[in-house]
């Protein structure tokens, strides 16, 4: 089996750190239960661009149980489990080629070796393993039924792509299922950044200035559970929906220029570029945190920094200080990446449960479904109930039925008052 990891003695670390992500996962172990019955995947090559954490691991065992040949690599270069890479090597047989901290001819390289199985199926993470098969990789095209789309700012590069008519196969946008976007945007990225920035510095949020860059369902996370921690939370936003809604939320909403003279601590989560920027540099208050939530590493503008600041030195782990010519210090974490997966450990398994639940049917259904046309899908409204039912059933929570009576009037027109 060909593979690139770490390094092979971690094993025994990793296997534990699997077991215990599945504990959490209740709703994948019954769709892989069912998969090794069924084998709904025989057949199928399924080359995987994810983050390489505990959760995908399971993910991994579950598309393996159902017959697909796997190969996987790191969407990122720092959010790589370099153990858990490992165990998926050794203990479960998945070629893995990720190791944290790569360099990007590195991170390319595995892309390209994962893609040498000549995969009928993709599962992308920021659609990096989309792109290099429309750039590079063009002669594969032929074999792949179908992928899926993980996260916002991936589907956002492939409604670009659809919307330029570059896109040369079918892409099934799991993020935007309500079971994904819903929880793991929310309730996940919500958690995992405030986790991130707490074991990479060991503030106090309480009491702080704490400024976030988009609100969406991931920036609403944040805004949610960093105000439950006391701190003072302030949204820049650029949709006039979105800063209507943070509002009437209970947050103060402003541009980020005024922001940036106020806030001590700065999270980016708008899959744009450059949001944060060197005007705004400029300005910040002496010991202002910066970090990113969004996919890539381009929303706060390092080029720029590096250029203003006079030095640099490491902290602590994931926390780089940047000094500038007027003696202020700025922080930033994780070397402007995904601050939950480069200083913690990205969203907690639960909701990872329901995400990657999401994948795994997805797959099946691609797997026995005719081929799709050419565009950017939904999640059929089929699985994304299916994933809640079982997550429901998981919890041991039982809902109601409607009766027939109730079906018939939520069907019909001729009703009314």
């Amino acid at each position: 089996m060909n593979y690139d990891i770490a390094r092979k003695d971690l094993t025994p670390q990793g296997k534990l750190k699997i077991e215990w992500a599945e504990r959490q996962m209740p709703v994948l172990r019954l769709i892989r239960e069912r998969f090794q019955q069924s084998k709904p995947l025989e057949g199928q090559r399924i080359a995987c661009c994810l983050h390489v954490t505990s959760e995908t691991a399971n993910l991994m065992r579950t598309l393996k149980a159902g017959g697909a040949e796997l190969a996987l690599c790191a969407s990122n270069p720092l959010s790589t489990q370099d153990e858990v890479a490992a165990s998926l090597v050794e203990d479960f047989g998945v070629p893995v080629f990720a190791i944290c901290g790569e360099d990007r001819d590195t991170y390319y390289r595995h892309v390209n070796q994962v893609l040498d199985i000549e995969p009928t199926i993709t599962i992308d993470d920021g659609a990096d393993l989309i792109n290099t098969l429309h750039t590079s990789r063009q002669n594969l095209m032929d074999n792949i039924l179908a992928g899926m789309e993980e996260t916002t700012t991936g589907v956002i590069r492939l409604r670009a792509m659809a919307a330029d008519g570059a896109l040369k196969y079918p892409l099934i946008a799991v993020n935007d299922a309500n079971t994904k976007h819903l929880f793991d945007n929310y309730y996940g990225t919500g958690q995992s950044t405030i986790d991130g920035i707490l074991r990479a510095t060991n503030i106090l949020l309480a009491g702080k200035q704490f400024v976030v860059c988009g609100y969406g369902q991931c920036g609403r996370g944040v805004a949610m559970r960093a105000q439950g921690m006391g701190a003072d939370v302030i949204v820049v936003e650029v949709s006039p929906l979105q800063a209507l809604q943070a509002a009437m939320d209970g947050f103060r909403v402003m541009p980020i220029g005024q922001a940036a003279e106020i806030g001590e601590v700065f999270v980016t989560v708008t899959g744009d570029t450059s949001v944060i920027r060197r005007e705004h540099f400029e300005v910040m208050r002496d010991g202002a945190i910066m970090c990113n939530a969004g996919h890539f590493d381009v929303e706060v503008d390092l080029k720029d920094l590096r250029e203003m600041a006079v030095s640099r030195r490491q902290v602590r782990p994931s926390l780089e200080e940047y000094t500038l010519s007027d003696g202020r210090s700025l922080f930033v974490l994780g070397e402007g990446r995904l601050v939950n997966l480069a200083a913690a450990e990205g969203h907690p398994a639960a909701v990872m449960d329901m995400s990657f639940a999401n994948q795994a049917l997805c797959a099946e259904f691609v797997a026995c479904s005719e081929r799709l046309p050419i565009q950017v899908h939904s999640v059929p409204d089929e699985i994304d109930q299916e994933v809640a039912a079982l997550k429901l059933r998981a919890m041991g929570i039982e809902i109601d039925e409607l009766t027939p009576e109730q079906a018939k009037y939520l069907s019909s027109w001729q009703q009314g008052t």
